[in-house]
């Protein structure tokens, strides 16, 4: 495995805190350093990726039938394994399975029905698994329902609760606090950190209803966009590399593109002309 590269300089006078603000990086993603995994498994999980992408409702079962069409001699418990790690589940209505002890953090859907009028009204957040040329990160997003402006993103090489509530604290910090904050059921967002930051922020908590992919939809429609659009068409070596292509993506999308959802309009001027 390569030596971590390490962005931020601990030995300096300016304090870390700072240097994470001049690099415009939270403090959660200092260390890119790709997750391990055998050259096969990385391909494995590779095309198990964009076959999610396109086939959202496939579990593990015809995710292996998949791999064996296409050449892959692999197993079920293989393909279990490397599906939970990339945090993909086939996404289609089933029994409520977490955990007893994380069912006093899973809060209703709060979307269904509801009027989205104005920004900060809602945020979404997930998580999502990225493919690199050797290894892979994982890149977390916020993004504001009623403009599609990203109001927060990040990378790390592991999924942590600290990780996505520095993401969120940022935003608030940045664009002010939301109304509702939704989500997935992951453990990340079912522990008792998320929970009470979003408490104590007066926010109101919104989950997915387990394994239903539409209630996240416009979260979804991102990860599919910045995957097609750029992560799988420009594989990077290493996280500062992916850290710096996301970067000027995410820019792109807020502040040039224009969306047919929202009237063709850019993301930024529906946010800002709402707020200011």
């Amino acid at each position: 495995m390569k030596e971590r590269q390490l962005l931020v300089d601990e030995t300096k006078k300016l304090s870390i805190r700072k240097q994470c603000k001049a690099l415009n990086i939270h403090r959660s993603g200092l260390y890119y350093a790709p997750k391990p995994e055998k050259e096969e498994n990385l391909a494995v999980m590779k095309i198990i990726d964009r076959r999610h992408i396109n086939k959202p409702t496939h579990g593990v079962l015809r995710m292996t039938d998949h791999l064996r069409a296409i050449g892959y001699r692999i197993n079920e418990k293989r393909v279990r394994r490397l599906m939970r790690q990339m945090a993909i589940t086939a996404q289609y209505p089933k029994r409520n399975l977490s955990k007893l002890g994380l069912k006093k953090y899973i809060y209703p859907y709060l979307l269904r029905n509801l009027d989205i009028v104005r920004p900060n009204q809602v945020w979404e957040i997930d998580i999502t698994y990225v493919p690199m040329a050797k290894g892979f990160m994982y890149l977390t997003a916020i993004i504001d329902v009623y403009s599609r402006f990203v109001v927060g993103w990040s990378i790390s090489n592991s999924m942590t609760s600290n990780w996505v509530i520095s993401v969120l604290e940022e935003a608030i910090t940045t664009y002010g606090r939301p109304e509702i904050v939704n989500s997935d059921q992951g453990s990340q967002f079912t522990c008792e950190d998320w929970v009470s930051t979003l408490k104590n922020h007066h926010i109101r908590i919104s989950m997915d209803g387990k394994g239903r992919a539409i209630d996240n939809i416009y979260i979804e429609r991102l990860w599919r966009r910045v995957k097609y659009d750029h992560i799988y068409l420009y594989p990077t070596d290493d996280g500062l590399e992916l850290y710096k292509g996301l970067k000027q993506w995410f820019n792109e999308y807020n502040y040039k593109e224009t969306h047919q959802g929202i009237d063709r309009k850019t993301p930024v001027s529906l946010y800002l002309q709402q707020v200011a």
